[in-house]
C-alpha cells in the first residue's frame, strides 16, 4: 500500500482517510492506462473512441477497492455499464487486483442525453395532434409491401426482422439497421414496414425520408430559424426510417443532429429503421458514436440474390404481368445472366414485355438477346479456360493436371472433353487456342471433343446433369 504514496491519501497519522480519495499519477493511472490500451485494441478503434475515450478516472477507495470510472454524461454512463461493465471489471482484477469493484458513474453537472431535441417533456396530446397535421402520411408505394416480397436465402434476415419490427407490439432490437448494395430490396421493406405499422396503428405518425432529405430539412430549418419545428415533428414520430445514411458521412452538424434524434426515438420507445448501402463498420466518415449506436440495434444484411431468388422474383413479377408469356427456358436464360441486382431484373422484364406488345414477336431466346443485347454485354463475366479446368477436375475428382497430359484413360478422357466443350460454349476463345491450352492438342481434337458432348447430353442424362450443373456454377 505504501507504494502508492501520497496518491492514497495517508494523513499524519498514517492511516488512510476514511473518506474516498482523487487519483493522481500513481500505479492506478499506469493501469489503467494499459487497461485503455486493451480495449481498443480488443473493441476496435470507432468503439472505443466513440464510448470508452472519455472514461476518466474518478475516487478510489483503498479499504473496499471501489473505483469510479467517469463519464460525460448519464446516458454514455448506462451504456458503458451494461456493455463493458464486467470486461471493466475483470480487466482491473487482471491488471491491478487491489481494485475489487469498478463503479461507472456519470460527471456531476453533465450533459444528459440527446440534449439537441430540448425535450423536457413527452409531448403533449395538442403537439403530437399538430406534429400529425403538419406532415401528413409518407407517400407508400402499395406494390412495396411484404406480400410482394420475394424471401430467399440472400434477404430471410432482414424480412423477417422488418416484419417483426412492423408488427410487434413490442421488439427486443431497436433500431433496426438494413444494409446492401443498390437495387436488392431496402427501399421495399422501408415502405412495407410502413405500410404495416399504419395498417395495425391507424393513429400513428409515421416519418419517412432518405438522410439526404433530413440534411436538407436540417439546414432549411436552419436557415428559417425553425429547429424547434424541426425536432418537434421528428421526436413525435411512432417510427422514424431513414434511407441511405451514408450520404451524411463528412455533415458533421447534420451528424450532430441526427445523433441526438436516434438518441431520442430509441430512449422515448420509438422505432428506427434505418438503411445503407454498406454495414456499419464499412462507412466512412460518419460520427464513431453514431456507429456504436447503429450497431447496438439489430444488423440485418441483404446480400446479392442467388439463382433460385433471381428466378422466384422473376415468376412473381411475370404474375403482374398477365400479357407477357414468357418460356421457363427464358426465365432461367434470365436469371443467369442478369446477376447485378433485382431493379435490372425488373427493367429488363419491362423492357422485353414493351417490345413484344410494340413488335408483336414471340418471346424466346433470340428474341431476347436482341433486346437486351447491351444489358446481357454488361452482365457478361469472363470466365478463364483455367477457371473451367479446375471447376471440371473439383467435379470429377482428378488432379487438374490431368487437364493438359497426355493420359487417355476414360476417367480422365472424359473429364477433359467437357473441360474443352465448356470451353467452346463459355469463352471467345479459338479451337486452337483452346487445345493449347489442353496441352497443345490440335483444334481437331477440341471439335471431336464437342461433339461427343452434344451426343452424350442428347443420350446421357448424368451427363446433362453435370453440364447444366457446372455451367451454373461457371457462370455465378
Amino acid at each position: 500500500m505504501d507504494g502508492f504514496g501520497t496518491g492514497l491519501g495517508r494523513n499524519e497519522q498514517g492511516r488512510a482517510d476514511e473518506a474516498a480519495i482523487p487519483i493522481d499519477s500513481s500505479p492506478l493511472a499506469a493501469a489503467w492506462a494499459a487497461i485503455r490500451t486493451g480495449l481498443r485494441r480488443d473493441c476496435g478503434a470507432r468503439t472505443f473512441d466513440g464510448w470508452l475515450k472519455p472514461a476518466e478516472l474518478g475516487d478510489f477507495d483503498p479499504d473496499t477497492g471501489s473505483l469510479e470510472l467517469v463519464m460525460p454524461s448519464q446516458f454514455m454512463a448506462d451504456w458503458v455499464r451494461n456493455h463493458f461493465g464486467e470486461r471493466l471489471q475483470l480487466a482491473w482484477k487482471t491488471t491491478l487486483p487491489i481494485v475489487r469493484e469498478v463503479r461507472v458513474i456519470a460527471c456531476e453537472g453533465g450533459p444528459r442525453p440527446a440534449p439537441l431535441l430540448i425535450i423536457e417533456d413527452a409531448p403533449t396530446p395538442a403537439e403530437r395532434q399538430a406534429a400529425v397535421a403538419t406532415h401528413p402520411r409518407p407517400p407508400l408505394d402499395p406494390r412495396y409491401s411484404f406480400e410482394s416480397f420475394v424471401v430467399g436465402k440472400a434477404n430471410e434476415v432482414a424480412f423477417t426482422a422488418a416484419k417483426t419490427l412492423a408488427e410487434a407490439d413490442q421488439v427486443t432490437f431497436n433500431p433496426l439497421f438494413v444494409h446492401g448494395g443498390t437495387g436488392r430490396g431496402k427501399t421495399h421493406l422501408l415502405h412495407a414496414i410502413a405500410q404495416r405499422f399504419l395498417a395495425q396503428r391507424p393513429d400513428a405518425l409515421v416519418v419517412m425520408m432518405s438522410a439526404e432529405k433530413f440534411m436538407v430539412e436540417f439546414v432549411r430549418a436552419i436557415r428559417e430559424n425553425d429547429t424547434i419545428g424541426f425536432k418537434q415533428r421528428l421526436r413525435s414520430a411512432d417510427l422514424l426510417l431513414i434511407d441511405d445514411v451514408q450520404f451524411i458521412a463528412g455533415k458533421e452538424s447534420t451528424q450532430e443532429e441526427f445523433f441526438h434524434t436516434m438518441n431520442e426515438i430509441i430512449t422515448a420507445g420509438k422505432r428506427l429503421v434505418i438503411t445503407s448501402d454498406r454495414a456499419p463498420q464499412d462507412l466512412d466518415g460518419i460520427a464513431p458514436r453514431i456507429l456504436s449506436r447503429l450497431s447496438w440495434g439489430l444488423v440485418a444484411d441483404i446480400n446479392a440474390a442467388d439463382l433460385e431468388l433471381r428466378y422466384n422474383i422473376l415468376l412473381a413479377k411475370l404474375a403482374l404481368l398477365p400479357g407477357v408469356a414468357m418460356p421457363e427456358s427464358v426465365v432461367e436464360f434470365l436469371a443467369r445472366r442478369l446477376t447485378n441486382s433485382i431493379r435490372e431484373l425488373e427493367g429488363a422484364l419491362n423492357r422485353i414485355g414493351a417490345y413484344a406488345l410494340m413488335t408483336g414477336r414471340a418471346i424466346d431466346l433470340p428474341f431476347v438477346e436482341e433486346v437486351l443485347a447491351n444489358v446481357l454485354r454488361a452482365n457478361q463475366r469472363r470466365i478463364s479456360i483455367d477457371e473451367i479446368q479446375t471447376r471440371v477436375a473439383e467435379h470429377y475428382c482428378i488432379r487438374k493436371a490431368e487437364m493438359v497430359s497426355a493420359r487417355r484413360a476414360r476417367e480422365v478422357a472424359r473429364p477433359r472433353q467437357v473441360a474443352m466443350y465448356l470451353s467452346k460454349q463459355l469463352t471467345p476463345k479459338s479451337l486452337p487456342d483452346i487445345g493449347r491450352r489442353f496441352g497443345g492438342r490440335d483444334h481437331t481434337t477440341v471439335i471431336h471433343a464437342v461433339k461427343q458432348i452434344e451426343k452424350l447430353r442428347a443420350s446421357d442424362p448424368d451427363i446433362d446433369a453435370a453440364i447444366r450443373m457446372l455451367t451454373r456454377q461457371l457462370e455465378g
